[in-house]
């Protein structure tokens, strides 16, 4: 998915942190409505993923084709290639992270892969700039990481294997990652929406497949319904839509930003919609969540020239 950004877009990165910020927020509602849609259905993990790529891809590829951003879209290869790629990140990304919950455990799979992406952007921005991270963005990471630690808990897992379902979270980081790190140039006429709508489109097929054999039945009852659109919509195409959008205006090591609150969105939701309580311990991740993004966010004396 291409980042990179504009003049104008460099000149905006306020309203690149308020769609990121939308977008964190978004996501956190994901893990709820994935939740409810797999225990009102019976659905399997992949088939849940598969359901959520393939919702959300039509919904954005509708917005786009309703904006005039399918009809520039040019029939050739690298286009091709660029709309292959990220549907295969995607897939991979949403692949990984299940894989690593049914070897190990969601809290597990869920900390580590929260944990590793910050980690990956942060050096992995680094890298393309050419420059090590700042003190404080190094600070930053290091805060929100405890914080999440807390947060999250300490999960144990008492079956499956460990050094499996880590490597797997690792992996499902590293495709978040490298979507987010995408500073190809944009091809003339692929508008982003539309790329972004055929490259879930793609990732959803991808899927297809394993969720077929594993069952994708579901049935016509506005519960089982309402949860897939839900997921599609809200969690997928309006949040992935504001991430991508607010990655160009404000660029990539800002959506670190997005990735530090989907888990707390979504602890907090779970608190409120939910029957779960937090410990002082993870009141005070939460804490330490909120003043890295912070501190990451805070403005500094010099302001970047490239």
């Amino acid at each position: 998915m291409p980042t990179r950004s504009s003049p104008a877009a460099a000149r905006s990165p306020r309203s690149g942190t308020a769609l990121l910020v939308l977008a964190g927020l978004l996501w956190g509602t994901g893990g709820l409505a994935g939740s409810f849609l797999a225990s009102r259905t019976g659905l399997q993990p992949v088939a849940v993923a598969a359901y959520r790529l393939l919702v959300g891809g039509a919904l954005i590829t509708a917005y786009a084709a309703a904006a005039g951003g399918l009809r520039t879209v040019p029939r050739t290869r690298a286009a091709a290639a660029r709309v292959a790629a990220t549907g295969a990140l995607l897939a991979a990304y949403q692949t990984a992270y299940f894989a690593a919950v049914k070897a190990t455990s969601v809290s597990l799979a869920t900390l580590t892969t929260m944990v590793a992406i910050p980690v990956l952007v942060t050096v992995g921005s680094a890298a393309l700039d050419r420059r090590p991270p700042t003190l404080r963005a190094a600070g930053s990471i290091v805060i929100a990481i405890s914080g999440l630690m807390l947060l999250l808990g300490s999960p144990t897992s008492t079956s499956g294997n460990r050094a499996t379902g880590a490597g797997l979270a690792l992996l499902a980081a590293l495709g978040f990652a490298a979507l987010t790190l995408d500073r190809r140039a944009p091809l003339p006429g692929l508008d982003r929406d539309a790329m972004a709508g055929l490259g879930f489109l793609t990732g959803g097929l991808l899927l297809l497949p394993a969720s077929l054999v594993s069952g994708m039945e579901l049935p016509l009852r506005i519960d089982a319904v309402g949860a897939v659109v839900f997921l599609g919509l809200v969690p997928t195409a309006v949040a992935y839509t504001s991430y991508f959008a607010g990655l160009q205006h404000a660029g990539a090591a800002a959506g670190v930003v997005a990735v530090l609150l989907e888990p707390l969105t979504a602890t907090l939701l779970a608190v409120l919609l939910g029957h779960d309580r937090l410990c002082g311990a993870q009141i005070f991740g939460a804490f330490l969540v909120m003043v890295s993004i912070g501190i990451h966010q805070a403005p500094t004396r010099t302001t970047a020239t490239s």
